[in-house]
């Protein structure tokens, strides 16, 4: 086999039950499922040219290649999850021969099946919170009581004092911002923590990656019952309502498959 067209197993997902691939196999050449230890994997066949170490570096820094390519992993992925359980496997997970990715099904069958046990009949959900700032200062301006009394003190203050009172009122108003998004964070968490199994918080994401014009201040991300997500979203309505007047905005998603909630790797 020439250089270059050798051809790398690439790992979707696995499953607990015979995957459906009619609706996505369109999108990826050669889509299948290894059946081994009563797991199936879903798998594809990659060009080692755009897969292998090297290329990969190169094609990652491609924004169009890896839109197209991410967007297929997460579709296949989607599909499966419709009719069962899966464990996903993240982008780029690749093996050189088909017995090594068996040899990975074998090592880690029993951790892979006790997942997708744990994983039966539930389904991932993200809620992030995103803030207007200047809109969460305005609040905090009209309804501390400690910044409308400073503010007095400065129309009627020297103009020596005023700037250093104006100084002071730049930090409360900070604190303040602090401590209220601090508090609305937590209490929409712990709310939503209440209707969960399991939860975890990532990292914030800037600008940059989520391009909004408000700020980040809560990525989470629940793992639920699905026979509780109609509550969990309605709960996610309310608690937007709540705070609707004091600049934050609810992003609720899902159902999405479960990387959050999922132990197994690649060894």
């Amino acid at each position: 086999m020439q250089v270059g067209k050798k051809r790398l197993f690439y790992l979707y997902c696995v499953t607990n039950r015979v995957p459906k691939l009619k609706e996505v196999e369109n999108l990826v050449n050669n889509l299948y499922f290894i059946s081994h230890r009563g797991v199936y994997a879903v798998v594809g066949e990659v060009k080692e040219s755009e897969f292998n170490e090297e290329n990969l570096k190169t094609n990652l820094a491609n924004l169009e290649w890896i839109k197209e390519k991410a967007n297929s992993h997460e579709k296949i992925i989607e599909s499966v999850m419709k009719d069962t359980g899966v464990i996903p496997f993240k982008f780029g997970t690749l093996f050189s021969t088909k017995d090594n990715l068996k040899a990975c099904l074998e090592e880690h069958a029993e951790e892979l099946k006790e997942n997708l046990r744990n994983l039966e009949g539930k389904e991932e959900w993200g809620v992030k919170i995103y803030c207007d700032m200047e809109r969460l200062k305005g609040s905090v301006i009209k309804e501390e009581t400690e910044i409308l009394k400073i503010e007095e003190e400065i129309s009627s203050s020297s103009p020596g004092k005023a700037y250093f009172l104006k100084k002071k009122k730049e930090e409360l108003i900070k604190d303040a911002v602090n401590k209220r998004i601090n508090r609305y964070t937590q209490e929409s968490f712990e709310i939503l923590k209440g209707l969960s199994l399991k939860t975890r918080i990532n990292k914030l994401l800037p600008k940059e990656v989520t391009e909004r014009k408000d700020d980040m201040i809560l990525n989470s991300v629940f793992l639920i019952d699905k026979n509780k997500v109609v509550d969990f979203v309605n709960t996610v309505e309310g608690i937007k309502i709540r705070y609707a007047g004091q600049g934050l905005f609810f992003d609720c998603t899902g159902p999405w498959p479960p990387y959050n909630f999922s132990i197994i790797e690649k060894a």
